[in-house]
């Protein structure tokens, strides 16, 4: 399950910014795109196949444009960061950390949507798709035939956003729900610095 944390995050998360409330989820999730500069908070994330489910939770921060990490704290230790122009993936148990092109990590992806404002509605179809159980939702369809998902939902409660759930290709279904926002953290892009520990190895992908 490690190998979808990735593509459920950074980016994943669409990924928790605070708007104001609209009259529509698609209103909501356009003003955040072009309003929201930064986030931190808890999430949890569960990651729902045929065969099984595994929950994980930790906290996250993210500045735009391009600037991102995600601690995740259980059952596991593991660390994402996006430093806008490479990402950074730890994972302590391993002593390992992986290292990508941003750009060719996020691609089309979710996580685009946090880093390039563009991506909103350059990269994919949005359907509004009404208050479900409380929850204004928005459907993400990307355009592109080759994103590796099917379509992510963007929920939005209140004056906050309060749900992320994507079905990837597989027919995987990811859930992100997100508590405890702050929508304007004092970061910088000092604090998306990340150096591979000491004694680690580290793997270019």
């Amino acid at each position: 399950m490690k190998s979808t944390v990735l593509k459920a995050i950074a980016v994943s998360a669409v990924f928790g910014f605070s708007i104001q409330a609209q009259a529509s989820g698609i209103d909501a999730l356009k003003k955040f795109n072009n309003d929201a500069n930064g986030l931190s908070g808890s999430f949890s994330q569960t990651v729902t196949s045929k065969k099984k489910t595994q929950t994980s939770s930790g906290t996250f921060k993210i500045l735009r444009p391009g600037y991102f990490r995600w601690d995740y704290t259980r059952p596991y230790k593991q660390v994402i960061v996006g430093d806008s122009k490479t990402v950074w993936l730890y994972d302590p148990e391993l002593k390992q950390v992986t290292k990508k092109s941003q750009a060719a990590a996020l691609g089309d992806s979710p996580a685009a949507i946090l880093s390039n404002r563009g991506a909103l509605e350059g990269s994919y179809t949005l359907k509004d798709e009404g208050n479900q159980g409380g929850i204004d939702w928005v459907r993400a369809t990307p355009k592109s035939s080759n994103a590796g998902y099917q379509y992510i939902r963007i929920g939005f409660k209140g004056d906050q956003l309060a749900r992320m759930q994507l079905r990837d290709s597989f027919g995987n279904n990811t859930t992100v729900s997100f508590g405890s926002l702050n929508n304007n953290p004092n970061l910088s892009a000092s604090s998306f610095r990340f150096t591979p520990p000491k004694g680690v190895d580290v793997l270019s992908n």
